[in-house]
């Protein structure tokens, strides 16, 4: 495991299996090999800050996902909600949204195949060789929705000529265990297969007040099968993933309102951020299904490679991908069913890439070409509880005055809220109205008013690619990336309300008409008339709350566009010996342009296609690698600036959330690590990133990017001494980040005011100050690693945090927030039998 020095910037890849390794000479047979740029390279070649993570250093700390994997990277963060919305975020930019049309910004691929749509792009770390990470613009290596940067999982492909064996299996807290195998078996001279998988379970962190499963829980089990075939010249290998999750619901929890049973009225918790939660569905809401997630990610890739000679290699890679998931949560934060909402994603994919790759004297080359074809669809039902809507609006969900004492923080009991005469009430006190009005419409608003919305998208792109590097002389390279890609695109959407129409809604309407001067008399008038809920839409129109249906209550509306643009990048490298590089890149990035429908603005209005222009970086980056010392101190870093055009980001509107474009953004910073080896005992490191990324135009200017620190650094080290014929080791660990938001708005109380909001938010609470988490693993290990047991500890001192806040009851002015992991510890055991 030599030149991990090289790799620029992760924690993760300083911790090694053997810490004598690292003093050994790079020359060595078994350095590590990368393909950040589509080909065989010395990591110390590469002129781009890269992380690599080998499939051993992923399971000596414990790693088993994207999350634990960022805290140990600089300039890469990842939030994961739950397995179906997961935030990638690399050097402050995001890319999470789960609409069907939408652009992912960072790339992730599985053996050189995207998966980067935000709901089938995270997935279970297990029986892998290597992680790459490069950060900055890598359209030219790696093509749409590599923005900001790519993240690229090598799996372990079957190997020749050698049966292994090996296994895992821990125990720990919150009744947490985890399985894992792996089989390797040759089938003949020049064919194997491979066979692995995972089980992991663990009950919520989160108490479910109301009783029932805890919530913020894992459930998954994953599955790979592998062939390996050579013929000659020719080399395949046939690779098959299944990813099957299913835990409980995440917390989505109001820490404006105290937990209450629903009947009752008791106080059951409090409002602490990390705190139990009492949450539930709306009765019957998707056929009566629980909160929580079914998700099922599956794929199969195939890759050729043939040798054409000395210099030549073609490569094929062919590869179908489909992911379907449902996620039913409580979207207010509270035990009272005001909304309750769903995300059913699907999305199928189909990739055709041919790559020729030439290497030869002071010339090294690519050429290609990509197919790619995707579509999918985002549907996302809610139901609402009118009469508990409009308490909230009026700021009297306690039953304003209805129980005498009743503190503000405090819900009434369901059956208080849904009396018509405190309808009433609220709506005279509330919202002005006079009595035989509100009489009228307090006996009609729903307590399950239903609505959907779903939004479609097919794209077709076609990629031509290459990059060249010269050799100008022994020390010094230039090298230059060209990219052209073409979409022709396809969106649509269709909204429709499920059970007439929302009384609610119109309520609001009839609002908005008097503050614009209007005369809300005959809307309120016929809001009022006994049976206004299934009136025809002639008579009065059929209103949605979340959203506004099409016409003819679900006729889906579409548009086409076709665009297509270039991305590139220039490389110098300057290597004054064997152990020191440095390096220069400028890089423009792409992200395609968008195709965004945006649902009507009133019942049976047209849907709004906006093509959103391409967002652009321009990236520039210098960096060094370096080793000292005899070998023993290995430091490495980078400094960046980026400038963005048309950055594209999301707002509210209500319960829906709306891509535009947020015009000029910058960002620039510094990531570096070192690492001391002086002996086969002691391995410590540090890593650290400043990133200063902010929004330069428009209502957000000033603001922070969400999801990111400007702050970030690591600190551990690996001990290890021999006790009788094994070895005893101690990895501690401790990962910082200072404080983030969790939306471009950062919060801002001037951003969240109507029609932003149904509801004001004046308070900007929605953020996670610095936090720094320990963790710590004491093992024992047989001699040539046969066999290894240890004990394990994460989140030591039971740091109280969040993963994400607002979400979507911010529209209704109950932001909602997520505790971020507790105290975890357990005992873990593996074996390994045969290989090399």
């Amino acid at each position: 495991m030599r030149y991990l020095w090289t790799l620029g910037a992760s924690a993760v890849a300083i911790a090694a299996t053997s810490t004598a390794a690292y003093a050994q000479d790079a020359n060595d047979s078994d350095v590590i090999v990368v393909t950040a740029q589509l080909r065989e390279q010395d990591p110390i070649e590469v002129p781009i800050t890269l992380t690599v993570v080998t499939g051993e250093e992923l399971d000596r700390f414990g790693i088993v996902d994207f999350e634990e994997l960022s805290r140990f990277t600089p300039g890469f963060e990842v939030q994961n909600q739950s397995p179906n919305n997961p935030g990638f975020v690399m050097r402050g930019i995001t890319s999470d949204s789960g609409s069907a049309f939408n652009e992912p910004r960072v790339s992730v691929f599985q053996d050189g195949v995207s998966i980067s749509k935000s709901r089938g792009s995270f997935v279970e770390l297990f029986d892998v060789e290597r992680v790459e990470v490069a950060k900055g613009p890598q359209s030219t290596l790696y093509g749409r929705g590599a923005l900001i940067g790519a993240v690229n999982i090598v799996q372990n492909k079957a190997k020749l000529g050698e049966f292994a064996v090996a296994g895992q299996a821990s125990y720990g807290n919150y009744n947490a265990w985890q399985a894992e195998g792996m089989v390797n078996a040759p089938i003949a001279d020049e064919m194997a297969i491979r066979l692995s998988g995972r089980i992991r379970k663990r009950d919520g962190y989160t108490e479910n007040l109301l009783g029932g499963a805890d919530f913020n829980s894992v459930d998954t089990y994953a599955l790979r099968g592998a062939f390996h075939g050579e013929n000659g010249a020719l080399s395949f290998d046939l690779i098959g993933n299944y990813q099957k999750d299913t835990p409980n619901g995440t917390a989505f929890k109001s820490i404006a309102y105290n937990p209450t049973d629903p009947a009752t009225g008791a106080v059951i918790g409090d409002r602490g951020r990390n705190s139990g939660a009492a949450l539930a569905p709306a009765a019957g809401f998707e056929g009566g299904k629980p909160l929580g997630l079914d998700r099922q990610v599956w794929g199969v890739t195939g890759i050729a490679n043939l040798d054409l000679g000395e210099s030549l290699k073609l490569t094929s890679i062919s590869a179908f991908r489909k992911f379907d998931s449902l996620e039913i949560f409580d979207a207010d934060g509270i035990s009272l069913p005001i909304l309750t909402a769903a995300e059913e994603a699907h999305g199928e994919q189909t990739s055709q890439e041919l790559r020729l790759t030439y290497d030869q004297g002071p010339v090294t080359a690519f050429f290609g070409a990509s197919y790619f074809h995707e579509k999918g669809y985002q549907r996302a039902p809610a139901t609402f509880n009118e009469r508990a809507l409009l308490a909230r609006f009026a700021n009297v969900l306690n039953g304003g005055g209805a129980i005498p004492g009743r503190p503000a923080s405090d819900p009434a009991p369901l059956g208080v809220l849904q009396n018509a005469a405190l309808g009433s009430l609220i709506l005279q006190q509330g919202f002005g109205l006079p009595a035989p009005l509100a009489n009228g419409i307090a006996a009609n608003l729903k307590t399950d008013h239903s609505e959907t919305s779903t939004n479609f998208s097919r794209t077709e792109a076609f990629d031509v690619f290459g990059d060249v590097t010269v050799k100008l002389s022994e020390q010094f390279e230039l090298g230059a990336g060209l990219r052209y890609t073409h979409d022709d695109k396809r969106s649509a959407y269709t909204a429709s309300v499920l059970n007439g129409r929302s009384i609610a809604a119109g309520v609001i309407a009839a609002q908005s008409i008097a503050a614009q001067g209007g005369n809300p008399l005959p809307l309120l008038t016929a809001l009022a008339t006994p049976g206004a809920v299934n009136f025809p839409a002639t008579l009065l129109p059929l209103f949605g709350l979340g959203s506004q249906p099409t016409s003819g209550n679900g006729d889906i509306d579409s548009a086409e566009h076709k665009n297509g643009g270039f991305s590139w990048r220039l490389t110098a490298r300057y290597s004054p010996s064997d152990a020191a590089s440095l390096y220069a890149t400028y890089a423009r990035g792409r992200r395609p342009e968008v195709l965004a429908p945006s649902g009507p603005s009133a019942p049976f209005g047209e849907t709004s296609f906006d093509v959103l222009d391409s967002e652009t970086v321009d990236s520039f980056e210098v960096g060094a690698k370096t080793v000292l010392a005899n070998r023993t101190l290995f430091l490495d870093g980078a400094v960046f600036f980026y400038q963005y055009d048309n950055f594209q980001t999301t707002v509210q509107q209500g319960t829906q959330f709306i891509t535009t474009n947020a015009g000029k953004a910058e960002s620039y910073g510094f990531e570096g690590q070192a690492r001391w080896v002086p002996n086969d005992m002691i391995s410590l490191f540090a890593t650290y990133a400043y990133n200063h990324s902010r929004f330069k135009t428009g209502v957000r200017d000033g603001n922070r990017f969400r999801l990111s620190p400007d702050h970030s650094a690591s600190l551990g080290a690996i001990l290890s001494a021999p006790v009788g014929p094994g070895r005893v080791s101690f990895v501690p660990s401790v990962t910082w980040q200072s404080r983030v938001f969790f939306d471009d708005d950062n919060d801002r109380p001037d951003l969240q005011v109507p029609p932003a909001a149904l509801v004001a938010d004046l308070i900007q609470d929605e953020l996670q100050n610095s936090y720094a988490l320990v963790n710590a693993r004491l093992g024992y290990e047989a001699p040539g690693g046969a066999w290894r047991i240890e004990g394990f500890i994460e989140n030591a001192f039971d740091e109280k945090f969040i993963k994400d806040a607002g979400n979507t009851g911010d529209g209704l002015g109950m932001p909602t927030f997520i505790a971020g992991e507790p105290r975890f510890y357990g005992v873990s055991a593996s074996f390994k039998f045969g290989g090399k």
